[in-house]
């Protein structure tokens, strides 16, 4: 795959991935007992704003530039905390580094826990390594993602995070989804689960939903940011998470955060927020 992240960090959808990712996090963190997190497309960990990639793009300008500049209401700013002091951390003498999912994993957690890192590409790979690599908690795999769901599930901890995030450059991937679901919930039921989707085609995203409504998981949520409406199949208008197992108080803190951010995000100044549930609590 030719797949960089670095063109995309810090965009309105890693916005809104990365700030449910803190919540859990936050949520894992308040037992002693430790926690394993299983990242199935780790990339390169850490990306610099400033550097030719990102700069081609811009499209951190829209995302966390924006949400940094921020005056938010009360409530969003305390739950956005942890995930902004972990960006602001990077930005010391003149550095516009920005964390993706490893380094703010890494970065929220304690000595206890433990990651997994699955990254297919050589370079990226290479990048996460020299980045990250030196972090003892940290273990970086050479490993097809949804092969990782199979070998690394169930966790020793037994509590924990599968994060799924596929760069969406092949076919079939909602369907590749789906199966990696229910084959990992069957081996780590307890777990949290944390699905990521773009919204360009709505059919195809109704779609992967109901297939994963019909998996029948206890308690499964919907999550969905818009920044602009759909108009073609080539970009980006949202995003979009599926969270089986959420912490009990994230659907509420969610549609808080999202409600704060997505006039910030959108291209039209509103944004549309959805918070439902495909299965279990309503």
């Amino acid at each position: 795959m030719n797949y960089r992240h670095a063109f995309h960090a810090g965009n309105p959808a890693d916005v809104m991935k990365h700030a449910a990712l803190a919540r859990v996090l936050a949520y894992l963190g308040r037992k002693d007992a430790p926690y394993r997190v299983l990242d199935t497309h780790a990339g390169a960990g850490l990306y610099d704003l400033a550097g030719s990639s990102a700069q081609r793009t811009l499209e951190a300008e829209a995302g966390i530039e924006r949400l940094l500049a921020a005056e938010l209401p009360a409530p969003a700013a305390e739950l956005l905390s942890p995930y902004l002091e972990a960006v602001r951390t990077l930005r010391v003498d003149g550095a516009q580094l920005y964390p993706g999912s490893p380094a703010l994993a890494l970065a929220l957690s304690r000595s206890q826990d433990r990651f997994i890192f699955c990254e297919l590409h050589p370079e990226e790979r290479a990048r996460l390594e020299k980045r990250l690599g030196d972090d003892p908690r940290a273990k970086i795999i050479q490993q097809d993602a949804y092969q990782a769901l199979h070998a690394h599930l169930p966790p020793r901890e037994r509590r924990g995070l599968v994060l799924v995030d596929p760069p969406f450059e092949e076919a079939g991937e909602f369907h590749r989804m789906v199966e990696g679901l229910e084959a990992a919930y069957r081996r780590f039921a307890t777990g949290i689960f944390m699905l990521w989707y773009p919204i360009k085609d709505l059919k195809a995203v109704d779609s992967f939903c109901r297939q994963v409504a019909h998996l029948r998981l206890p308690k499964t949520l919907r999550v969905e940011l818009d920044f602009a409406q759909v108009r073609s199949l080539n970009t980006l208008s949202g995003s979009g998470l599926i969270i089986v197992n959420p912490p009990f108080t994230l659907a509420e803190e969610l549609r808080t955060m999202f409600t704060a951010i997505a006039p910030l995000m959108a291209r039209d100044g509103k944004g549309r927020v959805r918070v439902s549930w495909l299965t279990g609590e309503r």
